[in-house]
């Protein structure tokens, strides 16, 4: 009987030894497939993450101007003083400056360093370009035809007057991204509300 177990037993452990530890490994067959799929997934992934960074960037950046023109409008009703949002595109900074005095044609403003979120940092991957048409068009002028040589000229100052009485300087902003992708911010000179517009990739 005592020969009979220990000859089940061996058997047992023969059973487990080399086989077992076959299963249990993965050959370099396998390996490969597993790494190639890894790759195809990588590069099927990863493009679409970049282009939903990149929208997100954009739209960040969108509303984040979006809050500033409202910060200068309020505060401009608020103090009866005319403010304006000025973008210095070269210098990647935003600050909001309200108006000393007018000296005929021209205004003095300094800025309104008291305001919290008054200034910050603009993103240098977006590039934003400011236009300001003689009348506000119905549609924003990337979607359709070119402003004239004259609005083109006179309306590219890269600042947008708020005003005591809720109004505004009729103005769009357009942002862009490096992948082409366009965002409109058009300022409305009644309400001086401001309008996000998706202008989609060029």
């Amino acid at each position: 009987m005592q020969s009979s177990k220990v000859e089940v037993r061996s058997a047992r452990t023969q059973g487990r030894g080399p086989r077992a530890g076959a299963d249990s490994g993965f050959t370099l067959i396998e390996l490969m497939v597993v790494i190639a799929l890894i790759g195809i997934l990588s590069a099927m992934i990863i493009p679409e993450m970049k282009g939903t960074y990149g929208d997100a960037l954009l739209r960040s950046t969108g509303r984040d101007l979006v809050s500033v023109f409202n910060l200068a409008s309020s505060r401009a009703i608020s103090l009866g003083q005319a403010h304006r949002v000025r973008l210095d595109v070269r210098a990647g900074r935003y600050s909001v400056e309200r108006r000393l005095r007018e000296r005929g044609s021209q205004s003095e403003f300094i800025a309104a360093k008291e305001l919290p979120g008054g200034e910050g940092p603009l993103d240098g991957r977006i590039a934003i370009e400011v236009r300001k048409p003689a009348e506000p068009a119905e549609e924003p002028w990337e979607s359709g035809p070119e402003p004239g040589p004259e609005a083109a000229a006179a309306g590219r100052s890269p600042d947008i007057e708020f005003y005591p009485d809720g109004t505004a300087q009729a103005a769009e902003v357009l942002l862009r991204d490096r992948d082409g992708f366009r965002l409109c911010l058009r300022v409305s000179p009644v309400t001086a509300g401001v309008k996000l517009i998706d202008l989609g990739r060029e």
